[in-house]
């Protein structure tokens, strides 16, 4: 029997070249996992595309095949949710697509206890590799009721105004929730949460990864957020591409960044929240929608440790009287 692990040990390679990384494990559970996504085929492919899109006869030399061969394989690995395609001047490119976020999110539907077992196996290596890098992974806009009024916000702080701005939006299923319901230890949160613009919205359309809804409808999921005390986490661009709508007890990056002491300094946010200890009555209901444990009630009072808090505005608009706000940094 030949011996795969080369080309799956190249493929590991390459994706930790991608920006968001792919580190390895004592266990080597991550060949596992890419052993279970990728055939030999694709996994000796993959490697020769990286995250500039191009056409199929810009790569066909790298890989030494025929354009006529190679199409066709480039559109199924980007159907099966393994490289990343966009539709650029009326043609379909092909790119890299990252581990985290990409790959692992594009088998919302493919999900099985296996490949749910390794990647809980896994994710933790990755987290700790996240944290590590030099400009943070992680970002948290406030939800809507929690913006102070009598500040200037920044259009890309500002939820409801990135979902008026998108010509298209499409909602897919969230994937952390939907393993954990497979597991059978579901929250009871809404499932279908996670808002993906621009071309993600036209890969996961056409990739049947989730469906395309209005701006009402989005706006909709944002308001449900608030109620179920879910955090906002698009991506960390000025130009965003997505919105996670994300729980604590489910969603593997605030699940591991809820294990550290400074949650704080991994994820990039321009707010943090404040408590008028004069005001508070100490009901700790805001301690019970904090997702990051940032808030403690001392002497029936609450205070927010600022190394905690990554700005989600959670405690802001349910606080009966109104001592809770969110403060620029």
């Amino acid at each position: 029997m030949q011996d795969d692990r080369p080309l799956y040990e190249n493929l590991a390679a390459h994706l930790d070249r991608l920006p968001a990384g792919f580190p390895r494990t004592p266990s080597g559970v991550e060949i596992r996992i890419l052993r279970r996504l990728f055939s030999q085929e694709e996994a000796a492919l993959a490697p020769l595309l990286d995250m500039k899109p191009e056409l199929p006869e810009e790569i066909a030399g790298r890989a030494g095949l025929a354009v006529e061969e190679l199409a066709p394989r480039l559109e199924t690995m980007s159907r099966r949710g393994l490289i990343y395609r966009v539709r650029l001047a009326g043609r379909d490119r092909y790119m890299a697509a990252q581990f985290l976020i990409g790959i692992w999110e594009f088998h919302v539907n493919d999900l099985d206890p296996d490949l749910i077992r390794d990647m809980n196996g896994y994710i933790p290596y990755f987290f700790k590799e996240q944290i590590r890098l030099k400009t943070p992974q992680l970002r948290t806009i406030p939800v809507s009721r929690s913006l102070p009024s009598e500040q200037a916000v920044m259009p890309f702080d500002e939820a409801r105004r990135i979902v008026a701005e998108q010509e298209k939006i499409v909602v897919a299923p969230c994937i952390c929730r939907k393993e954990h319901a497979i597991a059978g230890n579901t929250c009871g949160r809404p499932l279908e949460t996670c808002l993906v613009f621009g071309s993600g919205a036209d890969y996961y359309e056409g990739n049947g990864l989730g469906r395309r809804i209005t701006r009402e409808e989005a706006l909709d999921i944002l308001q449900a957020a608030e109620d179920e005390a879910m955090v906002l986490q698009p991506s960390n661009s000025r130009k965003v591409g997505n919105i996670c709508v994300c729980c604590g007890c489910c969603c593997q990056s605030l699940k591991n960044l809820r294990k550290l002491p400074d949650p704080a300094r991994y994820v990039a946010s321009n707010y943090h929240a404040l408590v008028d200890e004069a005001l508070c009555s100490g009901c700790g209901l805001c301690a019970e929608r904090c997702q990051m444990d940032a808030v403690r009630l001392d002497d029936g009072v609450a205070r927010i440790d600022r190394n905690r808090c990554i700005g989600c505005g959670l405690c802001v608009p349910t606080c009966p009287e109104q001592a809770a706000q969110l403060v620029r940094k």
